[in-house]
């Protein structure tokens, strides 16, 4: 590769690291600043966590960021400057929390993931309010490793600070003009650059893409019900055909549990798979039924089985009835007893009966 080749080759970060970030070309393996090592503290001790915001909401596959707005910027402007890209369902421009003034960014969330993409190319280097803006996709929810400006990371900055970050759209990596030190990024977890696959520096970064559900990826309980070890052995297998082998296996079970108790009772039998038919039963007889050998006892046995358990139902039901109907009767006593009139009644006609009773 010539050098005004490796000069415009270069590559942008798909993770998040500290100390690469304040690499110009990637390949550092310690820090340069006090920002850098505010941001390797945060990393390795887990002090910021991006989904813990807040006013993080909406779907980040159709949210942009647009950055170095000027102080003057409103919402109602910015939203009418993004209108033209695609139809806004949600726009945030972040503010100080003492003083309310613009920050010089905000969030922009569109109603359809393809609106997103055309805003990302169309927008980058536009002009709003006499600035010209950049544009780039939600990193603090897409990117792992994510560590935010004022904790020491984030990306792009100005030569004024003295604290730039490579790796995004405004400010990607170099390519490597000096050897790659591999084994040291390797220990330190830096990814290392994509020798021979780089890119110019006039191509837009591509956008990471919406993960597509797998059949693979269910929930815990999914496959725990199922009896399998993991999601799915085979991923042309779906959930309902697992459940209904389930239910299969269960018949499996109850019958080899009957066919168990009637060996105990030194009944012969012969088994047959769940849904085969044996001779006898082709030619409608029953020798080939799974109980083929049983005499007519075990039969009636089992009818008498069948009939105590109808019978115990029809026990429960009853005696639901009988509760319910004495509830009745005590709430039905209950009433009568906050009418004097009708015990003044019942009474009296208590009294008529014991009085004529002698003369009986």
């Amino acid at each position: 590769m010539s050098s005004n080749a490796n000069i415009n080759a270069v590559f942008y970060a798909t993770s998040y690291h500290p100390i690469q970030a304040g690499s110009i070309d990637g390949t550092d393996i310690t820090p340069h600043d006090n920002g850098v090592y505010r941001a390797v503290l945060c990393a390795t001790t887990g002090l910021y966590d991006p989904s813990s915001d807040p006013k993080v909401i909406g779907d980040p596959y159709c949210t942009i960021f647009v950055g170095r707005l000027s102080h003057s910027t409103t919402e109602e402007s910015l939203k009418e400057a993004m209108n033209k890209y695609g139809r806004v369902k949600n726009l945030r421009l972040v503010r100080h929390i003492v003083t309310g003034a613009s920050q010089g960014y905000g969030f922009v969330e569109y109603e359809t993931e393809r609106e997103m993409r055309h805003a990302y190319e169309a927008a980058y280097h536009s002009i709003i309010d006499g600035s010209q803006v950049i544009v780039d996709y939600s990193r603090q929810q897409l990117m792992s490793g994510w560590i935010p400006r004022r904790l020491g990371g984030g990306l792009g900055g100005r030569k004024e600070s003295g604290q730039l970050r490579f790796g995004g759209r405004d400010r990607p990596f170099r390519a490597p003009l000096r050897p790659i030190p591999k084994d040291e990024l390797k220990k330190l977890g830096i990814p290392l650059p994509p020798e021979g696959r780089y890119m110019s520096r006039f191509q837009t970064p591509s956008l990471p893409r919406r993960r597509s559900p797998d059949v693979r990826h269910h929930r815990q309980s999914d496959y725990r019900s199922t009896g399998l070890s993991r999601p799915y052995d085979d991923a042309s297998e779906t959930l309902p055909d697992l459940k209904l082998d389930q239910e299969t296996q269960s018949k499996k079970s109850s019958s080899s549990r009957l066919v168990n108790d009637e060996q105990e009772r030194g009944v012969s039998v012969t088994k047959e798979p769940i849904g085969s038919f044996g001779e006898g039963d082709k030619a409608g007889g029953r020798e080939g039924s799974m109980h083929a050998d049983t005499d007519e006892g075990d039969s009636k046995n089992r009818s008498h089985h069948q009939h105590r358990h109808k019978h115990r139902s029809h026990t429960d039901r009853h005696t639901l009835h009988r509760h319910e109907r004495k509830r009745k009767e005590r709430s039905s006593e209950h009433k009568r007893s906050l009418r004097p009139d009708k015990i003044d009644e019942e009474n009296r006609k208590r009294r008529r009966h014991d009085k004529y009773s002698d003369y009986r």
